[in-house]
């Protein structure tokens, strides 16, 4: 009689719990826009949640603290002239936050420690370059100041933040509409999943794919994708039926460790196999075996060998394939590289399925279900500097309802108070690893980690620093002398950029005082008003 073995998992036991009701955030009018994206961002000091707004798109900033029904007139962040499509808050600063809209460009912002007595009107800067909407932002996992965004024009422009420059625009990778990016680790490399129904592995700086697989999900819905820590890729889509499918994908397949050779070719007793994706054998075409007297047919290779190499051009067959529901909602993964655990939340659904991702077979694993009565309408997901370790918190999500946002908490059981070192390993901190020249000129480096044994305090507030570059240091190629009119160009927009500043100058001066004057009339208004009575 067989006795079935139990998989040994320290997170076999995760279970979510949904915030007591003096926990949540209530009174908020959550963006009623038809986009598959989060609709929410949050950090260890801030959440900010994309809400309805007339006369253009706004979100809303609230300290994490201010909990309970928020104030019909709580200062929103606006400026953009169309709905705002995506907000992703800078991994380096907890005060700088980036925003994308329907009106074709992206906005970053510095959020001040207080809160404003006026909506936030005024970003930091504004990054024009696409000519569509731009729906997804990914800010850079290393380096500083680089943000990323794509838009409905089928561009992926990298930006550098504290120039306001473009460092990159990928203009020819995608012919059709992007759904969804995400970096590795370190931020070489980008997978990219559009309506052709391709997954791409895409090299920015080279601005080229490095390996795409076409149909991963052979559904016609929106896929997304995510690296795990390995480098695999994590993908979610639909199959031809329009059943929701999870994937896990190899795009350079290792060598198999028991040693047969992955050629299709054996050698004495060894087993005939298929070539894994990804392989080819650089002897093949003249014979690799001397062992044999027909080298053409045979391969001696009997356990691993150098000889073969990877193809970075193709990964065919998945290494898990799995089918789940027949809902509608896109499904939105949410991954931890510290646990390995991939958390998916459906837009319209009222559960999180979550899985742990392993280097066993079958290498997804179910772990369990957290539901609820209401559907979501979007979801936010803490980083892990964020939990709170006494409590062995492993995950945090901000679930988005009509009205109001509420936290679900997702907890290992354990007995001691004490840190949990196995829960907790050494996680990527608020320090960049690079500058955004370095890291443009070929550099990588992995994110610089902190450990939460302590607990981790949010900094306090840093200022984004936009420097523009002058157009005087921009020095004209060597050619013919150009005429003194021609020549004078720049001098003549700088001064009028100048005239232009000095004149926004004194209208904000003038705007300020006469709301110091209509303020001084409303309080002699009162006084009147008073006195009658």
């Amino acid at each position: 009689m067989s006795r079935r073995v139990v998989r040994q998992s320290k997170f076999r036991h995760v279970f979510g719990q949904a915030a007591k009701a003096d926990q949540t955030y209530e009174d908020i009018r959550v963006s009623k826009v038809t986009w598959d994206s989060a609709f929410c961002a949050v950090n260890p000091k801030f959440l900010a949640i994309i809400v309805e707004a007339g006369g253009g798109g706004a979100f809303i900033v609230l300290p994490l603290a201010k909990t309970g029904r928020v104030d019909k007139n709580h200062p929103l962040v606006t400026g953009h002239t169309g709905p705002v499509l995506d907000i992703d808050w800078c991994p380096h600063n907890d005060n700088v936050i980036a925003s994308a809209s329907d009106d074709t460009t992206v906005m970053v912002w510095q959020i001040p420690d207080y809160t404003p007595v006026r909506n936030i009107t005024e970003p930091v800067i504004t990054l024009e370059g696409h000519s569509k909407r731009v729906g997804i932002l990914s800010w850079h996992p290393t380096a500083r100041n680089v943000l990323l965004s794509a838009g409905g024009d089928n561009v992926i422009i990298i930006w550098n933040v504290g120039t306001g420059e473009v460092l990159l625009s990928l203009d020819d990778l995608h012919p059709d509409v992007i759904h969804s990016v995400c970096w590795n680790s370190n931020g070489s490399l980008l997978a990219t999943t559009c309506k052709d129904k391709t997954l791409r592995i895409v090299d920015p700086r080279k601005g080229r794919v490095v390996a795409e697989r076409f149909a991963a999900h052979e559904g016609m819905r929106p896929m997304r994708a995510v690296f795990t820590r390995l480098g695999h890729i994590f993908t979610t889509g639909f199959t031809r039926m329009s059943q929701r499918e999870l994937g896990l994908w190899d795009p350079v397949t290792q060598l198999e460790a028991w040693g047969v050779c992955p050629g299709g070719w054996h050698h004495g007793r060894g087993a005939r196999r298929p070539a894994p994706a990804g392989y080819a054998h650089p002897d093949r075409a003249e014979g690799c075996c001397h062992l044999t007297p027909t080298p053409a047919r045979f391969c001696c290779v009997a356990r691993r060998s150098s000889r073969w190499r990877p193809l970075l051009n193709n990964f065919e067959e998945p290494v898990a394939l799995q089918e789940m529901d027949t809902s509608n909602g896109v499904l939105l993964p949410f991954y931890d590289p510290d646990s390995s655990i991939v958390y998916l939340c459906g837009k319209g659904d009222s559960s999180i399925r979550y899985f742990e991702i392993t280097e066993e077979p079958p290498f997804v694993h179910y772990l369990n279900t957290f539901s609820s009565k209401e559907p979501q309408r979007g979801m936010g997901f803490m980083p892990k500097r964020g939990l709170d370790v006494s409590k062995c918190e492993i995950a945090r999500f901000y679930k988005l309802h009509e009205r109001k946002c509420e936290p679900i908490i997702m907890t290992v059981p354990r007995k001691s108070d004490l840190f949990q070192d196995d829960l907790y390993p050494d996680t990527p901190g608020p320090e960049a690893a690079l500058e955004a020249d370095e890291w443009l000129s070929g550099q990588d480096a992995e994110p610089v980690l902190i450990s939460l044994k302590e607990g981790y305090v949010p900094s306090k507030h840093r200022e984004l620093r936009v420097t523009k570059r002058n157009i005087l240091d921009v020095r004209p190629p060597a050619g013919p002398r150009r005429s003194q009119s021609a020549s004078e160009g720049p001098l003549s927009q700088q001064h009028t950029l100048e005239t232009l500043l000095e004149e926004v100058k004194a209208l904000r001066e003038r705007v300020q005082a006469q709301e110091e004057r209509i303020t001084a009339l409303e309080n002699m208004l009162c006084e009147l008003v008073d006195g009658t009575d």
